[in-house]
């Protein structure tokens, strides 16, 4: 009969070479090597005291024996039957209430003058003013400066910033905070966002709310460290393996960056999910006017939170599902939760009532866009630009209604196509089957599109590239 308790390991000696591996596995020093050698193989075996032991399992996962420690109970080696976490127990007992939802408060701020400072720094003061006081990171170039910033202000503030180790440590830390119903963020760039996709893949699983800024850089591989959009395929269709989605905002100015980063933390607690914000290395690094809101946002705690206090003690966060109908109900949740965020696409049109050519770009891209409109009008050409801020869910029915009498359609960005992808995806997915000629205005490793190509592209000159 299958175990229902979690086995403790039982020693068969004649297969111990006293290798140790299983000495540095335990927690508990439940295992020391004997004095004695055994006559059956010469060699020096452990000895189990177990005591202390709380049947973790290491010391088996360790052994690098077949035979060596093994799954007993009462000195019989059995199966164990591996059961999901939340359901390992049964009910936990506990005399505590039912937890209850703690509402966040809105608090009152001073009318304060404009600042002049960099994306990343705005995106930090508007996590802030989200009432967000955990932040993790790895530096990297060019989204340190908000991390920095971080790092001088939270201290203060009676919060918590922490260097991680790596990118792989920091969304773990962020998986811990947010499983205590805490806001939490990091800042990266394109190579340390791949290192903690796997991460981001346990969060949205365990339907985790956290704020990823990303702010892309050249690519693939280490690239180099200037700006380049090339993060929107993994942003919106790569965020670790399995069913996994977030919304993804593409901010095109630095005020657009703090505004963006509040709602962003607002999204993520409404869908606990996480919710990605990509920048890219220009708009990380210029500055511009910001103008702060005159409130800000004193978090509460959800009643899912495992806070480690009286009241949330019988909640469990997990990703893990076992039993495969579990898993695809589970699957099935988060595919309800998706088409629920299809509410919050987000764009915005200009000069694309009447217009003949369409211009779609996204970030620090869309300013060279929206300058070459305004230069296209004044050469007697009906332009209009069509600015996605959600990449997913992507804004379809806006762009098919700013596309009305256009004749051709010119996605401006910088990478191979990733946006453009995205724009065929959405129009396909949704049946538009008609649909404008589609052109496009591509600069990659670091180079963005300039005005005069777009206005090039568009007036059909040949424009030499500098």
């Amino acid at each position: 009969m299958a175990l229902k308790e979690r086995p403790k390991p039982f020693l068969l000696p004649e297969y111990c070479k006293g290798c140790g591996r299983c000495l540095d596995a335990c927690a508990k020093d439940c295992i020391t090597l004997s004095d004695q050698i055994n006559p059956a193989t010469g060699l020096v075996p452990v000895e189990l005291d177990l005591t202390n032991c709380n049947a973790c399992g290491l010391c088996m996962d360790a052994c690098p024996e077949p035979y060596g420690l093994r799954p007993a109970h009462e000195g019989e080696i059995q199966d164990f039957e591996l059961e999901d976490p939340a359901k390992l127990f049964g009910v936990r007992p506990s005399d505590a209430p039912e937890p209850v939802e703690v509402s966040s408060e809105i608090l009152s701020l001073p009318s304060t003058e404009p600042l002049v400072i960099k994306g990343t720094y705005a995106s930090a003061l508007g996590a802030l003013l989200a009432g967000c006081r955990h932040v993790y990171g790895y530096p990297i170039t060019p989204s340190t400066e908000g991390a920095e910033l971080m790092a001088k202000f939270l201290p203060k503030l009676d919060g918590t910033f922490i260097q991680a180790v790596s990118e792989v440590a920091t969304v773990n830390m962020m998986y811990g905070t947010a499983g205590a119903g805490l806001p939490c963020m990091t800042f990266t760039s394109s190579p340390g966002f791949s290192l903690m996709l796997e991460g981001v893949s346990y969060m949205i699983g365990a339907e985790l709310p956290g704020v990823f800024v990303d702010v892309m850089r050249g690519g693939p591989g280490l690239g180099n460290i200037a700006p380049e959009q090339s993060d929107i395929k993994l942003a919106c269709h790569g965020l670790g393996h399995g069913n996994t989605q977030a919304i993804t905002l593409a901010p095109s100015t630095p005020q657009e960056m703090l505004d963006l980063t509040i709602l962003a933390f607002e999204l993520s607690f409404k869908y606990r999910n996480p919710i990605i914000i990509l920048g890219d290395g220009y708009l990380g690094q210029m500055t511009g006017k910001v103008q702060l809101p005159r409130t800000l946002q004193k978090p509460g705690i959800p009643k899912w939170a495992v806070y480690g206090d009286r009241m949330h003690r019988r909640n469990v966060i997990t990703s893990i599902f076992l039993t495969e109908s579990d898993l695809e109900a589970h699957n099935e949740h988060l595919n309800r939760k998706y088409a629920a965020m299809q509410v919050e696409k987000r764009a915005e049109s200009f000069l694309c009532e009447d217009a003949e050519v369409v211009l779609v770009a996204c970030n620090t891209p869309a300013r060279a866009a929206k300058g070459a409109v305004q230069e296209l009008r004044h050469q007697g050409i009906k332009a209009g630009l069509f600015r996605p801020i959600t990449l997913w869910p992507f804004p379809v029915e806006q762009l098919v209604e700013a596309m009305r009498g256009t004749q051709r359609l010119v996605v401006v960005e910088a990478s191979a196509g990733q946006l453009e992808d995205e724009i065929r995806l959405a129009l396909s997915k949704a049946g538009v089957r008609e649909i404008p000629a589609i052109e496009s205005v591509r600069r990659m490793g670091g180079i963005l599109p300039q005005q005069d190509e777009i206005t090039a592209q568009v007036l059909g000159r040949k424009e030499v590239r500098a």
